[in-house]
């Protein structure tokens, strides 16, 4: 599989961060995989040396309105994550982690909080199938589907690399997509904290309660 480190600028060199592509690939005969290559970090929840903007994107919902990003998120602690449903692994494994930690949260912090799941397969995720899927998880997750280039675009915008679903002789279908958690803060509406695949339940229980008040895990 095609295997890419990317390097996020935001960090300085002294911290610089190698962040990988995951190939996830789903198909016929359980023949899912997933694969990662390249560095790991040090800490599972990352904080950045310069704040980055969130991804300016409007896109549509899960009950097909149209969704502006910046505007509905502003103020608010946000994560942010590009990923798929039809993703074998790593995708419905780290939204289930946030939505063990969320759940660990007070109800005014639950209200407070938006969680952003952008999908890197337009082509397959409807606004009903991010529905469904993400209902299984927590249904106030907010799913968001749109044109391929444009989330892309946004995607890499923020460092974050996703390429199209390619599917193989075989039937596989893989997606490679980066495997990071964006977080914001309220404060300033950047994102501060970049939550890595590594990152568990534990990790994200213990970051969100400060992540919400605009503090540093």
């Amino acid at each position: 599989m095609r295997r890419r480190k990317l390097l996020l600028s935001a960090l300085g060199a002294a911290t610089a961060l190698g962040l990988t592509l995951t190939a996830c690939g789903s198909g016929d005969g359980d023949k899912a995989v997933a694969e990662v290559s390249g560095g790991t970090a040090a800490k599972p929840i990352v904080t950045l040396d310069s704040p980055s903007e969130k991804p300016d994107l409007t896109l549509t919902d899960t009950d097909g309105k149209s969704y502006d990003l910046l505007e509905k998120t502003k103020g608010h602690p946000t994560l942010i994550y590009f990923g798929y449903t039809n993703c074998p692994d790593v995708c419905p494994t780290t939204m289930a982690n946030i939505a063990v930690a969320v759940k660990q949260l007070p109800q005014a912090e639950r209200d407070d909080l938006r969680v952003v799941f952008v999908t890197s397969d337009p082509e397959r995720d409807t606004p009903a199938q991010l529905k469904k899927w993400l209902g299984g998880i927590n249904k106030d997750f907010i799913g968001l589907t749109g044109p391929f280039n444009k989330i892309q675009q946004a995607a890499r915008g923020v460092n974050i690399g996703i390429e199209a679903p390619v599917k193989k002789k075989n039937g596989d279908v893989v997606s490679t997509h980066g495997a990071q958690v964006l977080l914001s803060s309220p404060k300033d509406d950047k994102i501060h904290w970049m939550g890595m695949q590594e990152a568990t339940s534990d990790n994200y229980t213990a970051a969100l309660p400060k992540i919400i008040k605009g503090q540093n895990p």
